[in-house]
């Protein structure tokens, strides 16, 4: 988490134009500056990490007899609770700075930036509905789940550059972010050992540098205000292969990194920062904003040429100003971690995965549109409350309703069961 929020302060390059318009261009599009994306994007090993945290709550979930649509709508809710109060400041904040006076277009580069950062969560979505399907299969099917998933990540690119059609590659959007997830499952069952691990890192590391040197692959790993393309936006086999890389090495420095964490010192440290880490993914863009905004307009300071002395310096002393301002934020935001009490309870099978599909839509928007000013920003939000108020659960079922049990699919029922397989 510490290297998101390094990278959205230190990559992009801002500066302000004759006519007050704010450029945002990017450090990646400096020669060599790919290099630092190979460190900086670690979102594989987040969905790698939150593969095992789904796989183990969905397990606990079974052990209480819970059913697949209560698991999902607990999920759903921690998971798009906590944007509605980041989305509502945002775009009240843009609209008043708007119509106070200040010029849109800065104001829509930093709330883009803002509504930037949940793509993360329009993503998880999808990879929190896919989680019981996803675990009964890997039971069944093993190691075939993560290496089927990684093989059509392969056929999507195939299809993507063979044919030109760059809309095929979103659909890798899938494929690769869910083959890091299914490695998060492996993981958590114990199936992923020392052997495993040294294969995935070295067969990944192989296969990032031949696909980047001779394929028709970027070679930065993330895009932030990137001008070219990458291999984030859409994911490609790339990005699936530092997956595999990132996993691996994490395994084998597990027993250092499982040591380091039980002394007193970081144990007590990762107590209080743990439970914070999404709160400072969601809302450090504010202060960061604020920052750029109070040096390159307030200060007429422009981002130092990249690669250089005094945009190492630029960064370090930003870093220095940022962290006493996040952290307090983070501390004060964390309490829009839990959703009110009015959102519990069993919507029904129908209600969440209709609740999924609003909440992951509205991200979607907002992830494009931003958190600024204008009309693509309320429809998302009001998307995300709209599907968190599905939710909660409906009024009393009247006689002769179909149970909840009866609106599962055959599939999803454990034969003489009360409540079905997923519970």
């Amino acid at each position: 988490m510490a290297l998101v929020v390094l990278q959205h302060w230190w990559l992009p390059v801002l500066t302000v134009q004759s006519e007050g318009d704010l450029a945002a261009t990017s450090v990646l599009s400096t020669p060599g500056g790919f290099a630092l994306t190979w460190v900086s994007q670690v979102m594989p090993l987040i969905f790698f990490v939150g593969g095992a945290a789904n796989m183990i709550s969905w397990r606990s979930a079974q052990g209480r007899g819970e059913i697949a649509s209560v698991w999902w709508a607990k999920r759903l809710r921690r998971l798009a609770w906590p944007v509605v109060p980041l989305a509502v400041v945002w775009i009240l904040a843009s609209h008043l700075a708007v119509l106070g006076g200040a010029q849109q277009q800065p104001v829509l580069v930093g709330a883009g930036a803002a509504g930037m950062v949940l793509w993360f969560l329009a993503v998880y979505v999808l990879v929190v509905v896919a989680t019981p399907i996803l675990v009964a299969a890997q039971d069944r099917f093993g190691w075939w789940v993560p290496a089927a998933l990684l093989a059509g990540a392969m056929v999507v690119d195939l299809s993507r550059f063979g044919f030109g059609v760059e809309a095929f590659g979103f659909l890798n959007v899938a494929f690769v972010w869910l083959a890091v997830h299914q490695l998060g499952f492996r993981y958590a069952s114990g199936a992923i050992r020392r052997p495993h691990a040294a294969w995935m890192a070295a067969v990944g590391a192989v296969t990032v540098v031949v696909l980047v040197n001779v394929g028709p692959y970027s070679f930065n790993m993330t895009g932030v205000f990137a001008a070219e393309t990458s291999n984030v936006s859409p994911p490609t086999l790339v990005l699936a292969a530092l997956g595999a890389v990132q996993v691996g090495v994490a395994m084998l420095l597990r027993d250092r990194i499982s040591a380091w964490t039980d002394r007193p010192g970081p144990a007590r440290m990762l107590d209080r920062v743990s439970p914070q880490l999404m709160t400072v993914y969601l809302w450090h863009m504010l202060p960061i904003s604020v920052v750029a905004g109070v040096l390159v307009y307030g200060l007429g300071i422009n981002t130092p040429d990249p690669m250089t002395g005094l945009w190492l310096l630029w960064g370090v002393l930003g870093v220095a100003v940022l962290v006493p301002m996040i952290l307090p934020l983070a501390h004060w935001a964390v309490r829009f971690e839990e959703p009110p009490k009015v959102l519990r309870g069993d919507p029904g099978l129908i209600r969440v995965l209709a609740a999924a599909a609003l909440i992951g839509g509205g991200l979607l928007v907002l992830t494009v549109a931003g958190l600024g000013f204008g009309l693509a920003p309320v429809l998302g939000l009001v998307a995300v409350v709209s599907g968190l108020l599905l939710t909660a659960a409906p009024r009393p079922r009247a006689a002769g309703e179909p149970t909840r049990a009866q609106l599962l699919p055959s599939f999803l029922v454990r034969p003489g069961g009360r409540h079905g397989y997923l519970g």
